[in-house]
């Protein structure tokens, strides 16, 4: 059973898209990481994506990317975030790890599958394996009953769509442009057309990510989409005060924003 896609379609049940909120574990502590996960899940967020910090992390804008150096920097590691885990899908909400495919192969695809189980996770988002490089991973996550979210981009080709559709589970992610993740004064035009594309080759559920960053684009995308996914926004929100508290109430009123859009969409 899909936990993520559970709590989409609870969601759409409700006449609105899911939001789903990323943050990288360890930023700006391994503390405050887990506590700030924890406040987006109260303040309305439906699904939790953990940011693996990576060092070379090929899709992130400069606002994900700092973070997730910081975290490597105070020590962040796979241990750590398979510990938020745990503590965030305590909350109840559907909590997936967000990751490039080295950390996962250098620790064991298959131990990492099942610590991953193990920590109550509902799965992985690879953001750069393709399913047809994912054999391993597609065994050990069916094994484990794991959700399988792979990503792809306005330039895939119908085929590719098709293969992502079939291969996944949970949701396909839909990046909205060319290009890496940060906040936009707009999302790209090609987003609803992907998404439109996506359905036609079978996608049960998509999501979209990259450059969603208020509480009117996240309404935008939710009158096409069946989930909104904001990374950039957030993070910067928890970096814009030292006082841990000052910046999880930021971090609590943008999300409560992003939520209202959503649940205001349709």
């Amino acid at each position: 059973m899909s936990l993520t896609a559970a709590a989409i379609d609870a969601a759409r049940a409700e006449g609105r898209a899911a939001l789903i909120i990323y943050l990288p574990v360890g930023y700006p502590t391994l503390e405050l990481s887990v506590e700030a996960a924890k406040r987006a899940v109260a303040a309305g967020a439906d699904v939790i994506e953990l940011g693996l910090p990576y060092s070379d992390p090929g899709m992130d804008g400069p606002v994900i990317e700092a973070a997730a150096g910081r975290a490597l920097a105070q020590g962040t590691r796979t241990r750590d975030v398979l510990a938020a885990v745990s503590e965030v899908a305590a909350t109840g909400a559907p909590t997936l790890v967000m990751t490039y495919y080295n950390p996962v192969f250098r620790y064991g695809v298959d131990r990492f599958a099942a610590d991953l189980a193990a920590a109550g996770g509902a799965g992985l988002i690879t953001a750069d394996l393709i399913p047809d490089e994912a054999g391993d991973w597609v065994a050990a996550a069916d094994g484990h009953d794991l959700d399988k979210v792979f990503v792809v981009a306005p330039s895939s080709t119908d085929a590719r769509l098709a293969m992502t559709a079939a291969a996944g589970r949970g949701f396909v992610y839909a990046a909205s442009t060319m290009g890496v993740t940060g906040t936009r004064a707009s999302v790209g035009v090609a987003a609803h057309s992907l998404v439109t594309r996506l359905r036609d080759a079978g996608a049960e559920r998509v999501c979209v990510g990259l450059g969603v960053s208020t509480g009117a684009q996240a309404a935008e995308v939710a009158r096409y989409a069946d989930g909104v996914i904001v990374g950039s926004a957030v993070v910067k929100a928890l970096s814009s005060s030292p006082d841990p508290q000052t910046a999880l109430e930021a971090l609590s009123t943008i999300v409560g924003e992003l939520a209202a859009g959503v649940g205001a969409s349709r």
